[in-house]
C-alpha cells in the first residue's frame, strides 16, 4: 500500500511539470505572435513604398486614371486625371464623360467615348472604362472602376496628316504619269517628225517634273526624319555662297539680280545640308516668282543671339488668305505659274522642317504686286566678338537684260 503522502507528492511534481510545459508553451507561442506581428509589419512597409511607387509611375503618365470603389467613390486620380477636376469649359466636358462610364463600367460595362473639343486649340480625348472584379473567375463580382483618358490629338493629327500625303501624292504622280501616257500613244500614231520631236520634248518635261517631286520627297524625308544628320559649326557666309553658286544659271536663265551680304563670322550649329537645303529653296523660289531684271537679295545678320537670313524679291507676292498654308506640303498658291516654274510645293515644307530641327522658326511677309520677304532665324553657335565688315556680293543678269 502506498502511503498518501506519496501521493500528494506525485500529484505536486506532476502539476509543476504541466505549468512548466505550459509556460514554455506559452513563451514560444508568444515568440511566434511577435514573429508574425513583425512580418506583417515588414509586409505593410513594402505594400506602402509599392504603393508610393505606384503611385508616381501613374503621375507621370500623360493619360488620365481613375480608380474608383463599388459604391462609387474615387479613390485614386494621377496627375494627368486631376488637371481635369479643376479644368473649365471644354475639358470639363471630358472629366463629366469619364464619370458617366465608371458609372457603365460598374454596371459590369466597359464602355469607350472619344469627345472632340473645338478650342482653340482644336483637342480630342479617348475615354475607357473598365470594370474591375475580385478574380476572373468571377467576373460578376464588381469591386470597382477603372478610367482612361488619353490625349489623341496629336495621333488624329497624324493620321490626318498622313491621309493628306497619300492623296497629295498620288495626285501630284498622277497627272505628270498620266501626260506621259497619253505623250506616249499619240507619238506611236504620229508621223510627222517635227510634232514627234515637240511631244517628245514634253515627255521629257513631264519626267523632270516626277524626278523633282520624288526628289524633294526624299530630301523632305531625310530631314523631317534626320537621317545621317551631322551637327557642326556652318558659317553662314558658306551657306549663301553656295547656294548662289547652284542657282546662278537659273537666275541668268530668269534675268533676275541676286544680291548677297552677311557678316563672315557668323556662325550656325547644325547640319550644314540641311541648312543650304532651306536657303536654296526659299532663294529658288524668289527666283521663280520675280520678273526678268527684277533682283533678289539675302541679307544676314545677328541680333539677340539669333541670326536671320532674310530673302527679299521684288515677284507676284502672296495674297493674305494664304500666307497661313504655303507651308504645307503640296500646297500652291497658283498652281498654273507652278506648272511653268515647275515647282513641287514642297520646297516650303523643307524650310519649315529644317528650321524645326535647328531650334529656329521661318516667317514670311508678304503684299501682292510688291514682292515676299521670307526670315529664317536660327540660334547662333558663336557670338561675334566684334563688329565685322559685310561681305557683299551680286551675281548679274545676262547682257541685253532689263
Amino acid at each position: 500500500m502506498v502511503p498518501l503522502l506519496s501521493f500528494s507528492a506525485a500529484a505536486a511534481v506532476i502539476a509543476l511539470l504541466i505549468l512548466i510545459r505550459v509556460n514554455r508553451s506559452e513563451r514560444q507561442w508568444s515568440a511566434e505572435l511577435a514573429r508574425q506581428v513583425e512580418d506583417a509589419r515588414i509586409e505593410l512597409v513594402r505594400n506602402t513604398e509599392l504603393e508610393g511607387q505606384l503611385a508616381q509611375a501613374l503621375d507621370a503618365m500623360d493619360m488620365g486614371v481613375i480608380l474608383s470603389r463599388s459604391d462609387g467613390t474615387v479613390v485614386f486620380r494621377n496627375d494627368a486625371a486631376d488637371d481635369l477636376v479643376t479644368a473649365r469649359h471644354g475639358k470639363a466636358l471630358v472629366e463629366a464623360a469619364a464619370q458617366e462610364l465608371l458609372v457603365e463600367a460598374l454596371d459590369g460595362r466597359p464602355g469607350e467615348r472619344e469627345v472632340d473639343l473645338f478650342g482653340p486649340p482644336a483637342t480630342s480625348f479617348l475615354i475607357r472604362s473598365f470594370p474591375l472584379s475580385t478574380s476572373a473567375d468571377a467576373p460578376s463580382t464588381v469591386i470597382g472602376a477603372l478610367a482612361l483618358v488619353d490625349d489623341s490629338t496629336e495621333r488624329h493629327r497624324v493620321d490626318a496628316v498622313r491621309r493628306d500625303f497619300v492623296a497629295n501624292i498620288s495626285h501630284e504622280l498622277r497627272t505628270p504619269i498620266g501626260a506621259m501616257g497619253l505623250l506616249a500613244e499619240t507619238i506611236l500614231d504620229e508621223e510627222d517628225r517635227d510634232t514627234i520631236g515637240r511631244l517628245s520634248a514634253r515627255m521629257v518635261d513631264e519626267a523632270h517634273r516626277v524626278s523633282r517631286t520624288i526628289d524633294d520627297l526624299l530630301e523632305l524625308s531625310r530631314i523631317e526624319f534626320g537621317d545621317e544628320t551631322q551637327i557642326e559649326a556652318v558659317a553662314v557666309g558658306e551657306v549663301i555662297r553656295e547656294t548662289v553658286a547652284r542657282l546662278r544659271a537659273a537666275a541668268e536663265q530668269h534675268e533676275v539680280l541676286i544680291e548677297t551680304s552677311a557678316a563672315p563670322e557668323l556662325l550656325i550649329r547644325g547640319d550644314r545640308r540641311q541648312l543650304v537645303s532651306a536657303v536654296f529653296n526659299l532663294v529658288d523660289n524668289a527666283v521663280k516668282y520675280s520678273p526678268p531684271g527684277h533682283s533678289v537679295r539675302i541679307d544676314a545678320s545677328a541680333t539677340d543671339g539669333r541670326i536671320s537670313i532674310a530673302v527679299v524679291d521684288e515677284g507676284v507676292g502672296i495674297p493674305e488668305r494664304d500666307l497661313d498654308r504655303i507651308f504645307e506640303r503640296f500646297y500652291r498658291v497658283d498652281r498654273a505659274r507652278s506648272r511653268v516654274t515647275g515647282g513641287t510645293g514642297l520646297g516650303l515644307a523643307i524650310v519649315r522642317h529644317v528650321a524645326s530641327n535647328h531650334g529656329g522658326d521661318v516667317t514670311v511677309s508678304s503684299h501682292e504686286g510688291q514682292g515676299s520677304t521670307f526670315t529664317l532665324a536660327l540660334p547662333l553657335a558663336v557670338h561675334p566678338a566684334r563688329p565685322t565688315p559685310v561681305v557683299s556680293a551680286s551675281l548679274r543678269p545676262l547682257e541685253g537684260s532689263h
